[in-house]
């Protein structure tokens, strides 16, 4: 794992950067931009693009815009615009502009008349099935041989003087949903698909969540997209590269109209396993109920990861350590929990809290009696300083920490074993008190005083070490263990079924954790290790009667380690 201050090589899309700064294209200026469609929340592949498009800008002095590609009413809500803009900024960037595609249906409108005028687009009443029949398909077939090109449409060869009426009184609204589209006419039989006479303009009458009822007549991403960085003066457009085989038709709409011409470049999309970056899927979890929203801390989301703890500065270290290439590539999701638990190592104090507890009663200890006991906060980070932590007779620790038939390699409590209790005493079990079923619910324990602090005067050592909280002073809080949503490593829904894939041990709720009451008044957002457990965040759902902690990311267990190599 490469260090987060360590220096990283120039990728491709910077040595184009630098190329046309010191040629001094575009006067020597650099305009980018960030578009998302507002139809759902931003996920983790989002910020690799945010990362680029806002970096570049702040590297080489120059601007990024935030774009709103507002074109589709049925599914846009200013909700979504509201959720992007949060988690840009969380991300700890800020834009030079914000402007929306909407803004420029009269001036996209004012082009589509102007290449009818030049018989370079018309009106085509072919239904949607029919377009994608007449338009065939690219490339070859199974044995080698070259498939059929697309075969022009029967309303192709329409007057100029037809089209501009249609198109007019398509505009005013004088059809149905579907009844006819307007279609750039390009090459029916050109090898790409996108250029064989591609739909610019569907008749949808729906209100636009900006517009109102203005339109019934809507652009198409391919129609819009260009014009709209070549409107705000964009120099670099950043995309991935599954725009790659739509560069063809940006770069012919804006020679045809002869604008200002913006240059698309594509990088390589990102695949997390265990995840899926599709926010037609994602809103298909969201509304069947398979999660509790967006923000639910098992969504890839940028709200989710935000939720669960995840910090900007661990999800734009992960974008610079993965880089920008030209290639696709799939990256293990363990990559950005690795990211995220460094991060998280060095700035989050650390907390005692017991998730799975067992009682202990120390039977030597008064029963009157309250240590305070000084704590570190950070070992990563001594300027965190210290805390004080409250002992008393009665505690709680894990129960995985203890066992009545420990094996060679289990250092912690058994039956007349010695433990070191963190920041405390050494502590010895003495008896393990069961129920009727033969489960142990309590420890009966006894402790050297003359260890205070967790070191013994006559030199005699111990081998594990283990946390606590006071039962007296603890707080039971409600804490949530996160693991992946999906079982596998590439998941594929089938048809909107889901129950297959999901994991049914996603989350795993327990209602009886304590937690040491130093941070009974934290914020919601207050991220911080609980000791040997993993790192947690306090969960928006939380009470003044009710805490609850989300896992981030966990910690490594060497037991664990020791049990999966004995399997």
């Amino acid at each position: 794992m490469a260090d987060n201050d360590a220096p990283r090589s120039k990728d491709f899309i910077r040595e184009i950067i630098e190329k046309d700064l010191e040629a001094g294209k575009n006067d020597g200026r650099l305009q980018t931009r960030f578009p998302p469609e507002p139809n759902g929340y931003l996920h983790i592949g989002h910020a690799k693009a945010i990362s680029l498009s806002f970096g570049v800008a702040e590297e080489y002095k120059g601007v990024c815009n935030l774009r709103f590609d507002d074109t589709n009413p049925e599914k846009e809500k200013t909700e979504f615009v509201e959720a992007i803009q949060e988690d840009i900024q969380w991300l700890g960037y800020t834009w030079g502009n914000v402007f929306y595609a909407s803004d420029y249906f009269d001036q996209l409108y004012d082009w589509a008349v102007q290449l009818i005028k030049a018989d370079k687009a018309y009106v085509c009443d072919l239904t949607e099935e029919e377009v994608r029949e007449y338009r065939g398909t690219a490339g070859f077939s199974e044995d080698k041989r070259e498939t059929p090109a697309g075969k022009n449409s029967p309303h192709r060869d329409r007057s100029i003087e037809e089209n501009l009426d249609l198109f007019g009184r398509m505009r005013n609204g004088e059809f149905p949903d579907g009844a006819k589209t307007l279609r750039a006419k390009i090459d029916m039989a050109h090898p790409n698909l996108n250029m064989r006479d591609p739909v610019m303009y569907r008749i949808l009458h729906r209100e636009h969540f900006r517009q109102g009822d203005k339109w019934c007549i809507y652009p198409t991403y391919d129609w819009t997209h260009g014009q709209s960085d070549s409107i705000e003066g964009v120099t670099h457009s950043l995309c991935d590269t599954s725009f790659e085989n739509h560069r063809p038709l940006y770069d012919w709409f804006l020679d045809e109209l002869g604008a200002f011409h913006s240059r698309q470049y594509e990088f390589g999309r990102m695949t997390l396993t265990y995840t899926i970056l599709s926010k037609r899927f994602l809103r298909q979890l969201v509304e069947q109920g398979h999660v509790s929203g967006w923000d639910d801390p098992r969504m890839p989301t940028l709200c989710g990861f935000r939720r669960r703890g995840f910090t900007p500065e661990a999800v734009r270290d992960f974008c610079a350590r993965l880089g920008y290439s030209k290639g696709d590539g799939v990256v293990d999701l363990q990559y950005l929990e690795q990211c995220q638990r460094e991060h998280l190592n060095k700035i989050a104090p650390r907390v005692m809290a017991v998730l799975d507890p067992i009682k202990v009663v120390i039977t030597n200890y008064p029963e009157d009696q309250v240590d305070e006991l000084e704590a570190v906060n950070n070992p990563e980070d001594p300027s965190a300083g210290t805390r004080t932590v409250l002992f008393s007779r009665e505690l709680y620790i894990e129960r995985s920490d203890f066992m009545e038939d420990p094996p060679k390699k289990f250092f912690r409590l058994g039956v007349g074993r010695e433990v070191r209790l963190r920041y405390a005493y050494y502590m010895t079990c003495q008896e393990a008190i069961k129920n009727d079923a033969g489960e142990v619910i309590e420890l009966r324990c006894t402790y050297d005083p003359a260890t205070k602090g967790g070191d013994s005067p006559d030199g005699r050592k111990v081998k594990g070490t283990i946390h606590w909280v006071s039962a007296q002073h603890a707080i039971k809080s409600q804490v949530r263990l996160y693991e992946y949503l999906f079982k596998d490593e590439n998941p594929k829904p089938k048809d909107g079924d889901w129950v297959d894939i999901l994991n049914p041990e996603s989350v795993t709720v327990l209602e009886e954790a304590y937690i040491e009451p130093s941070i009974a008044d934290a914020p919601v957002g207050y991220r911080c290790q609980f000791e040997r457990n993993g790192y947690f965040t306090k969960d928006k759902d939380s009470t003044p009667e009710q805490l609850i902690f989300n896992r981030t990311v966990a910690l490594k267990d060497s037991w664990k380690k020791i049990q999966t190599k004995n399997r």
